[in-house]
């Protein structure tokens, strides 16, 4: 019993395993046809979409066309109308066309010009710099400015500060003179400030310039700082701490020529205010006429400065910036913080303001009623001056 049925499992198995094969063989006969019925049937697709596009694109022709001819009709129309051949007619809308494209420009240009004139008015303030660093900033926008309106002799006067002192410090006495004056403060401020301006070559370039600084005299504390740019070229040369000497006179008349009058000469800090700095001298008695015809002759306006001086007790600032108006300042006590002075804005003036003028000035204000000896009574014994 038991043999029979092992002998009719194999014969099952045998036969399962036949009816496995034939219908492999059927499964993989069948896979071609069915891969080919859909290969047929993507190409029938993309054959319709194809011919579909065509149909919509020759159909949207067809409506361009239709909508010309009709454009062309109206305008046959209108010309028809008006007496006129059709290219009188198209001529006249050119025109017209052209008219108001000169309109539009003529605006554009006439905003563009109103803004400009707008950044340059005279009545701008211009805050006091709060340290060399802003100062420079400052300086080197202006002195770019004026360089732009095709002044290329320019005059900077710095408040000699050295770059960790504060604007609102204590005036530095310089006891070591001119050497110390231009070690600790003319030189470093001077080869700041070529590195901020961008002038010539240098505005196009990524690379910085090389900055030189060579002594002209080394007890005068007077030198030459120029800015190359990577094409070779020399784009602004400055002569720092030039005095009234005849020698300085002919070193600017000389470095004038040589850069020529396209490139940018700046003088810094020179020490003289104007032409009546150059008095008699038995020495150079025609000083006064060479200074003349050499500097003020040839532009070297002031288009940065800054000055600090005291007026009725008080410490003052006169800023500069081309093409500003001169602002007014005077430093008062700061009542929210301990040995901190702000500046208070006075006024402005067309020209170089003068020390009655800023004591006129602040006896006018509020703020400045009481001497800065009074209010630090005050605060002392516990009053708010303010």
């Amino acid at each position: 019993m038991n043999g029979i049925a092992v002998y009719i499992s194999i014969i099952c198995i045998v036969i399962c395993s036949s009816f496995a094969t034939a219908f492999q063989s059927q499964f993989l006969l069948f896979q071609p046809c069915s891969r080919s019925i859909a290969s047929a049937e993507r190409t029938h697709i993309k054959q319709g979409r194809y011919a579909s596009s065509k149909v919509l694109h020759l159909a949207a022709d067809d409506d361009v066309q239709a909508l010309l001819e009709r454009a062309k009709k109206l305008r046959e129309e209108a010309a028809a109308m008006s007496g006129k051949t059709l290219e009188e007619l198209e001529e006249e809308a050119r025109q017209e066309k052209q008219v108001n494209q000169d309109r539009q420009r003529e605006l554009i240009e006439s905003t563009r010009n109103k803004l400009q004139n707008a950044s340059k008015s005279p009545s701008r303030i211009v805050p006091v710099p709060d340290d060399a660093r802003v100062m420079i900033q400052q300086a080197a926008s202006a002195i770019e400015r004026a360089c732009n309106d095709g002044m290329t002799r320019q005059t900077i006067r710095f408040a000699l500060i050295t770059e960790d002192e504060e604007m609102s410090g204590e005036l530095n006495e310089w006891p070591g003179g001119a050497k110390q004056m231009f070690r600790e403060a003319g030189c470093p401020l001077t080869e700041a400030l070529l590195r901020e301006v961008h002038v010539g070559f240098s505005n196009q370039s990524s690379n910085p310039s090389v900055i030189a600084t060579k002594d002209v005299w080394d007890f005068d504390g007077s030198a030459i700082c120029t800015a190359t740019s990577e094409n070779g070229e020399t784009d602004v040369t400055a002569l720092i701490f030039p005095n009234t000497d005849s020698k300085y006179l002919k070193d600017i008349e000389s470095i004038s020529n040589q850069v020529g009058p396209d490139k940018l000469f700046l003088l810094i800090n020179p020490f003289w205010r104007n032409i009546e700095s150059f008095g008699f001298n038995i020495l150079q008695p025609n000083g006064k006429k060479r200074a003349q015809e050499v500097i003020f002759d040839n532009g070297y306006d002031v288009t940065y400065a800054v000055f600090r001086f005291s007026a009725r007790g008080e410490d003052c600032v006169a800023v500069k910036a081309y093409p500003y108006d001169w602002q007014l300042y005077a430093y008062r006590e700061d009542p929210s913080w301990f040995n901190r002075q702000i500046p208070i804005w006075l006024g402005s003036s067309e020209e170089e303001p003068k020390s009655a003028q800023f004591s006129e000035l602040l006896n006018s204000r509020p703020e400045f009623k009481m001497s800065k000896n009074m209010r630090q009574m005050q605060r002392m014994m516990g009053n708010d001056d303010q």
